[in-house]
């Protein structure tokens, strides 16, 4: 008797423990419960279900991300000179990212991660739509532009791309939080948020919560060969071959610069682009108080070696 007590005893215990080890997931919403998932998380992206996400109780991005710092990162956007004047908003912001918080999206890690991730991702917008270069303060110009002012005159049309193929009189200039340029990337990026850019590009000029929507997807997925993420580089998900240590390809947000723009600002020393781009994620850690201290290590791309080189790759 006493044996099949304690036999009990050890399988209640056991049982036990592996509850406590389960990952917790979301059902429907954002609501944690006790039935984990092995699934990978980039099978939740936007439309994937609701089968859980192992993110889901690190809570979310409103919960350290408020509308002040928004108005703290982004002061000018709606000043009288420019260029998108009252269209960008803290609401598009979250809920574009709410699409993603289930992929990881500054829900990786603890607090100071999720923070970190934020003001990467947004140091990347506010360098790329900036007018600052012209101002005085010239980090308080984030969001000044939803549009390319002068776009090429061929409209950034690639007729040799057979899977996505100009759509006759769409112009494929640069538009959103994250520009987007070519109609190879309106193809691709409409396709991963289930809209049709190719034929509507102009979407991303007119609708905040998309062009925020486009940028972060991109952000969360390796769009280019043998590359990853930058989501992936910045959070520590990636990990260098021996290949990318002896390029200088490290972990950080250097490499996410690197992912984004390839040798458009890497590889070519610590030039003035590298550099704003580098100032506005660290301003920002500033504004949320982590503090630039705390960027991490592999801030800039100068010396590394590009993982897909421009002269090799029509898609950079």
């Amino acid at each position: 008797m006493k044996r099949a007590l304690a036999a009990a005893f050890l399988l209640v215990a056991l049982l036990a423990a592996a509850e406590a080890r389960r990952e917790k997931a979301c059902d429907t919403g954002w609501e944690c419960s006790g039935s984990g998932t092995s699934s990978s998380d980039f099978a939740l992206a936007k439309g994937a279900g609701s089968s859980g996400s192992r993110f889901c109780c690190n809570g979310t991005i409103t919960d350290y991300f408020k509308a002040h710092h928004f108005e703290e990162f982004f002061p000018r956007r709606n000043n009288s000179i420019a260029h998108a004047g009252g269209f960008w908003s803290y609401q598009a912001f979250i809920a574009a990212a709410a699409q993603f918080e289930p992929r990881g999206f500054g829900t990786t890690g603890g607090k100071e991660t999720g923070i970190k991730e934020v003001a990467a991702f947004l140091g990347h917008v506010g360098a790329r739509t900036s007018c600052g270069i012209f101002y005085p303060n010239p980090l308080a110009w984030g969001l000044c532009y939803n549009r390319e002012m002068s776009p090429d005159q061929n409209y950034y049309c690639d007729d040799s791309n057979e899977l996505y193929r100009c759509v006759e009189g769409v112009r494929y200039y640069g538009r959103g939080a994250i520009p987007v340029y070519w109609n190879y990337n309106y193809g691709i990026i409409g396709k991963g948020i289930n809209q049709d850019l190719l034929s509507h590009p102009e979407l991303l000029e007119q609708n905040d919560t998309l062009a925020f929507e486009a940028a972060i997807w991109r952000w969360m997925t390796p769009v280019k060969r043998r590359q990853p993420s930058a989501h992936d580089v910045f959070v520590g998900n990636w990990k260098p071959t021996k290949s990318d240590t002896l390029s200088k390809r490290y972990p950080g947000f250097g490499a996410t610069m690197n992912i984004m723009y390839g040798d458009c600002i890497c590889g070519r020393g610590f030039i003035d682009e590298m550099n704003f781009t580098l100032s506005h994620y660290q301003h920002y850690l500033d504004l949320m108080g982590v503090g630039r201290e705390h960027s991490g290590d592999n801030l800039d791309c100068a010396e590394q070696v590009v993982f897909n080189p421009s002269s090799e790759n029509s898609d950079s």
